[in-house]
């Protein structure tokens, strides 16, 4: 009877998952970007229920973790990367903040930042190359341009707004790290930093000296360290109350 019960709950998960992830896809319009060099990227893309091109949006652009590298344009909002995504598209987010999301995908062999987790790879900087392309094809509004990303996507995005500094108007960090030599590059920026204390894959000492760092260049990032927690933490992420409310109100200076 037990694992029957047991059969039953795990079903009944699948099936929720698999819904949820039918959603996600019917919402993020699969695309592929390609560059003047011919390289291709895909991506996923929400635009605002009922845009209107005589208006401005804001763009938000979500860095997948490892788990989402592949071509097949799925992995990059499925699984643990889905947390972020899910509350970026969800009815009652868009309806405070409308706004376009953009989730582009990494190759297997490459992913946002080179072996030594600070340097930017070509796919980085072709992630820069398809955001011109969309401001260039919608209306949005270049001042308010934000970027999330996890674990991986956490150190693409401290190794993005070092390159660019002046692009972005806010960032998020998760379980991530970055060059903090350069950290007087990114002092002006709202930052928003997370890490588990007992992350097992990426330790909290990288989230904890880059914000140090910045701190220390004169600015004024913010720091969440969920005590006793490991690398999975994007539940506890989006289950933070101001993380929407501070993102958006954040302009580019």
């Amino acid at each position: 009877m037990a694992n029957r019960l047991s059969l039953c709950l795990a079903l009944i998960l699948f099936l929720s998952s698999s819904a949820v992830g039918r959603q996600r896809e019917a919402v993020l319009v699969a695309k592929t970007y390609k560059s003047t060099q011919g390289r291709t990227m895909p991506y996923r893309l929400l635009v605002p229920e009922n845009y209107q091109a005589n208006k401005r949006y804001p763009l938000v652009l979500f860095l997948h973790g490892g788990g989402g590298r592949g071509v097949d344009n799925v992995k990059q909002i499925q699984g643990g990367n889905g947390f972020i995504i899910d509350l970026l598209i969800k009815p009652e987010s868009q309806s405070r903040f409308p706004c376009f999301v953009v989730a582009p995908q990494s190759p297997q062999e490459e992913g946002w930042v080179e072996d030594d987790s600070i340097t930017p790879t070509s796919q980085l900087r072709q992630v820069l190359e398809l955001m011109e392309y969309l401001e260039k094809s919608f209306s949005i509004d270049r001042n308010r341009l934000y970027v999330l990303g996890q674990s991986m996507g956490g150190f693409g995005t401290f190794a993005l707004i070092t390159m660019q500094p002046e692009v972005f108007a806010a960032a998020v960090s998760i379980c991530g790290g970055g060059d903090e030599s350069k950290t007087g590059r990114i002092a002006h920026l709202p930052i928003w930093v997370f890490h588990g204390e007992k992350d097992e894959a990426v330790r909290v000492e990288r989230s904890r000296n880059i914000v140090a760092a910045i701190t220390r260049a004169g600015g004024k990032p913010k720091y969440t360290e969920y005590k006793g927690e490991g690398h999975l933490i994007w539940s506890k992420v989006v289950n933070e109350p101001e993380l929407l409310s501070w993102m958006f109100a954040q302009k580019r200076r």
